[in-house]
């Protein structure tokens, strides 16, 4: 049980991110700007309660779900069709929030092709659908060698995101959660994957070009940028970046997800993809205990990651060396 503690950061950090963003989605940042998020609200965009979280947290959930069994890209997509189809992980009695990507995806696995197939492989196919539900995956890896890191990780965000684009994106992601785990300060685990990730991309014969779509993060301290040259869409590089740029402006879980949010556009899933790594470097303790009771489904949430956490491999690491 070594591992609950980052696994509940993980999981409670991505719902909360979700719903603190979910009433927004959409919103200009202008107008979030002049009132922005600053704890739970509902009945905005998509008219649900306070407490809300929408499909990036129920495919989080799913992935985790799978990740209790025995590992098999089936199992994962067996979740993510109950999710769509029977509400399976839904915050309430309907699931909602579904990416266009995402659902042509699901319809290609109902059809009986292969999970590792079953993802759009084109350019436009790049919306942040696998990188916003990932998270959990690190769990799985994370005493992996980098080569099956990374063959694991382009399995599972194919299922929905076939492009290496958006491989890069979750790669990248999970990278800097495996050196969190590893106790490292963020912005040495930063600096040390400008160098360590594109050396590995390029040992795989990645086209230069595709690696160029992170020079910001991969070259560049994205950290210095002012808030107007972070984007917030539904762009998996965009939505990569601006969960960074807010993990490394701001000093606790709470102020990471308030900005992650109070970016609008797609809020929630900033939010989302925020909350999880913040949430793992801050630890679950880190978050705030009220917001973690007002989350939907927070005692299943709780369950779900204790039976998680007695499936992973133990890791050399001690928990209380981590960074609260």
């Amino acid at each position: 049980m070594d591992k609950l503690p980052a696994i509940r950061g993980v999981l409670f950090g991505a719902a909360i991110g979700d719903a603190l963003g979910v009433p927004v989605e959409f919103m200009k940042r202008t107008y979030l700007t002049e009132k922005p998020i600053q704890d739970f609200t509902g009945y905005g965009t998509h008219k649900k309660p306070p407490g809300t979280f929408s499909d990036d947290s129920s495919m989080t959930f799913c992935l985790a779900e799978a990740l209790t069994d025995d590992f098999t890209l089936e199992t994962i997509a067996r979740n993510f069709i109950k999710w769509a189809y029977n509400n399976y992980w839904a915050a309430t009695d309907k699931s909602f929030g579904f990416g266009q990507r995402t659902m042509r995806a699901l319809g290609n696995l109902r059809k009986g092709i292969n999970p590792e197939n079953a993802g759009g492989i084109k350019e436009n196919d790049n919306g942040n659908g696998s990188l916003m539900r990932i998270s959990p995956l690190v769990f799985y890896i994370d005493t992996m060698p980098i080569h099956e890191r990374f063959d694991v990780t382009k399995k599972v965000s194919s299922i929905t995101h076939g492009h290496i684009r958006s491989i890069i994106a979750c790669f990248y992601y999970l990278e800097f959660m495996v050196q969190i785990l590893e106790g490292k300060d963020l912005f040495k685990i930063y600096h040390d994957l400008q160098t360590t990730l594109p050396a590995f991309l390029t040992s795989l014969s990645i086209e230069p070009a595709e690696i160029g779509f992170f020079d910001r993060l991969l070259k560049h301290s994205i950290y210095e940028l002012p808030e107007d040259a972070i984007k917030s869409g539904g762009y998996v590089v965009e939505t990569l970046e601006a969960a960074l740029w807010c993990l490394l402006t701001t000093g606790n879980y709470q102020d990471s997800v308030l900005k992650a949010v109070n970016l609008g556009g797609d809020a929630d899933t900033t939010g989302c993809v925020t909350g999880a790594i913040a949430g793992l470097y801050y630890g679950y303790h880190g978050i705030p205990e009220e917001w973690i009771h007002k989350i939907m489904k927070h005692n299943e949430i709780d369950d779900l990651a204790q039976r998680l956490a007695l499936r992973t491999k133990p890791r050399h690491y001690s928990l209380n060396s981590l960074p609260r």
